[in-house]
């Protein structure tokens, strides 16, 4: 669930944090289809969510908003990074078995960590579209052009160079080519 607030001294507030776990376990057992939807159940306390919402609207004196939720249901792994800054979700296709055992736990976390840490915008280089290779190789093209020492070099030797350069490219936003972490 993401809940909206204006600064992040609000979003480090317990009182905050406890309104979100509190819809994050209304979504869980009511599954809402939409946000709409979600304001009109009703909270643990008994008042709907957005009767919650405007109340700790007026407790801590800062607009805040749900802006949207997402459900998933299977195997999933959760990281949160840096003190609640941001977190990670991964669902994992698997079976119960694997997902039952006590080393999948740390696994999943890993993985989880892994692209919090490092942001990947790819799975694996395979799924990186031809335009993104592209654009990159015209990068490393013109960075070149602009280097007093590799600019007098040919074109052709500076496109070869900057294919070599790819790998790194994969190495920085595909999470099967990035060296872990830890």
């Amino acid at each position: 669930v993401e809940v909206n607030s204006e600064t992040d001294f609000v979003a480090k507030n317990e009182q905050f944090r406890e309104f979100v776990a509190d819809v994050a376990k209304v979504i869980m057992s009511g599954n809402p289809s939409s946000v709409e939807e979600l304001l009109t159940m009703k909270m643990p306390t008994g008042e709907t969510v957005d009767e919650a919402l405007k109340e700790k609207i007026q407790v801590i004196g800062e607009n805040m908003n749900i802006r949207r939720f997402e459900r998933y249901e299977g195997p999933c792994a959760a990281y949160i990074h840096a003190g609640g800054t941001h977190g990670v979700l991964v669902k994992f296709e698997t079976s119960d078995e694997v997902f039952a055992k006590p080393e999948f736990d740390v696994y999943g976390q890993n993985i989880a960590m892994q692209i919090a840490a490092m942001n990947p915008k790819y799975w694996d280089k395979s799924l990186v579209p031809q335009a993104d290779v592209d654009h990159e190789m015209q990068v490393q093209v013109a960075l070149m052009d602009n280097d007093p020492k590799m600019a007098s070099k040919p074109q052709q030797v500076k496109e070869k160079i900057a294919a070599g350069k790819i790998n790194k490219f994969y190495e920085e936003n595909c999470l099967l080519q990035q060296p872990f972490v830890k």
